[in-house]
């Protein structure tokens, strides 16, 4: 486990904290439609982070073609239909393949070590074909301030934030729970706070520009190489 994760629950639980029974569960909300609206039909994409697929196989039921990529092989597994690609995407390279869209979803941008964020923007600068673009999921703004709060989702679990406590530097320990009927899951994780201005910032270090926000709470952004 990396220092300042941590999860519980059944199943296996990866590195980062996260329960591969737990996201083999949770349902796919709003972001292929999100996705969809943003990128041309057919499109080639390089999902950094697929987990168990929950966007994946949306995607490619849409018509997608997706080469998804996780560190955890037990998360990867557990796809179906999509070429994987399993290592830390901050140091990902195909050696020269490109994509139409790459795609850095689940707020992997707020990582809490600084080098890393470093390391999977550059990565979605070397993957991006020329013309394409990246797309970026942020944290809401209250991510870390309107706590705690929970939501009960309609499939009938309850999503909680229980906690998120400044460990030094910016960065916060959060500390998430996910209750079902018949199990309890948690996953405990470090998170850089970004400003819209700090995020910008962020891009324009590793040479990307946003391009337009996709959503009105300014969550998903869509980003291209800077001209």
């Amino acid at each position: 486990m990396r220092e300042g994760y941590e999860g519980t629950g059944p199943g296996a639980i990866t590195p980062d904290g996260c329960a591969v029974e737990l996201y083999e569960r949770l349902p796919v909300g709003e972001e292929p439609d999100v996705i969809t609206a943003a990128i041309p039909a057919g499109a080639h994409i390089l999902e950094l982070g697929s987990g168990v697929g929950r966007v994946t196989h949306a995607l490619l039921d849409r018509g997608f073609t997706v080469t998804a990529v996780d560190e955890s092989a037990a998360m990867l597994a557990r796809i179906r239909g999509a070429r994987t690609i399993c290592g830390p995407i901050e140091h990902l390279d195909l050696g020269g393949e490109r994509f139409d869209v790459v795609m850095l979803a689940s707020f992997l941008v707020h990582t809490g070590d600084e080098e890393v964020r470093r390391g999977l923007l550059r990565t979605c600068v070397r993957h991006v074909a020329q013309g394409g673009c990246v797309l970026i999921q942020r944290e809401g703004g209250d991510y870390h301030t309107n706590i705690p709060r929970e939501r009960v989702d309609p499939s009938g679990f309850t999503v909680r934030i229980a906690s998120a406590e400044p460990v030094g530097e910016g960065v916060h320990s959060v500390r998430a729970e996910y209750v079902f009927p018949d199990a309890v899951w948690t996953q405990t994780f470090l998170s850089r706070p970004l400003t819209k201005e700090q995020f910008e910032s962020a891009l324009a270090e590793a040479g990307l520009e946003v391009d337009t926000y996709l959503t009105p709470d300014g969550m998903w952004v869509r980003a291209v190489p800077t001209a």
